[in-house]
């Protein structure tokens, strides 16, 4: 799906990964599920582009639903995978904290896991090398991604600013869409390490030049970014 003269979305609202176009060749920004591979190869060629033409992946942090094919992209193609050193042991299979479930809705759930089943979720291969990034890092890739640090979902997680596509990438930074309850709009995202610490690093987001929100759940959202904190708080609170 294109959004924008330099800007492709693969997935969907329940997962989704970003490609950012330029002159210099692509970026990934996270790498959804193993299963979006062949969906990465289509919306390849209908830029006019190969997998020969991705420079590197950028994760906004190391869960399992956003790693996908980036092993399988630095592997059989040599693409550098980058992601935050605080999340580079998460990202090659490390422990991690197990967050308790919140709500949830068993419609929701069910939906979540049978797409994840049916896009390979169940046979995450992690990484085994990373480039790791640090906070205010801007990047030798197309598009000149900047590593904004917003710990809180996980400690490494971040957001990746590319001004040339108008966006803002913020993986699990905050949700459009929680795949435990199916509700809609600016909020926290499920399954986070510390939710009060990922509320305050959305502060970080108000400074940005923007207009792009996209986030690895849900849908991209467009707006005034100085907004998206106080209305992801209204909605923890709610």
């Amino acid at each position: 799906m294109k959004l924008g003269p330099h800007l492709h979305r693969i997935g969907n609202d329940v997962v989704a990964a970003y490609l950012v176009d330029t002159d210099d060749g692509v970026t990934v920004i996270d790498a959804g599920l193993a299963g979006h591979w062949s969906e990465l190869l289509t919306e390849l060629t209908a830029m006019g582009r190969t997998v020969q033409d991705v420079r590197g992946v950028v994760l906004t942090h190391g869960d399992t639903d956003h790693l996908g094919f980036a092993e399988r992209l630095r592997r059989e193609h040599g693409v550098p995978v980058h992601v935050h050193a605080a999340d580079a042991d998460r990202a090659r299979g490390g422990d991690k904290p197990k967050p308790s479930l919140g709500r949830w809705r068993p419609g929701a759930v069910l939906g979540f896991l049978a797409y994840a089943v049916r896009k390979g979720g169940l046979r995450t291969t992690y990484l085994t090398e990373v480039v790791e990034v640090h906070d205010g890092d801007v990047l030798p890739l197309p598009g000149a991604p900047r590593v904004v640090g917003m710990p809180g979902h996980s400690p490494g997680s971040i957001a990746v600013h590319v001004p040339v596509a108008d966006a803002v990438f913020v993986g699990d930074a905050l949700t459009t869409r929680d795949v435990l309850t199916g509700r809609t709009g600016l909020q926290p995202a499920p399954f986070t390490d510390d939710p009060a610490q990922a509320l305050d690093a959305l502060a970080r987001l108000a400074d940005l030049d923007a207009t792009w929100v996209l986030p690895g759940h849900g849908a991209p959202w467009r707006g005034d970014l100085a907004a998206v904190q106080e209305q992801v708080r209204r909605a923890a609170a709610g």
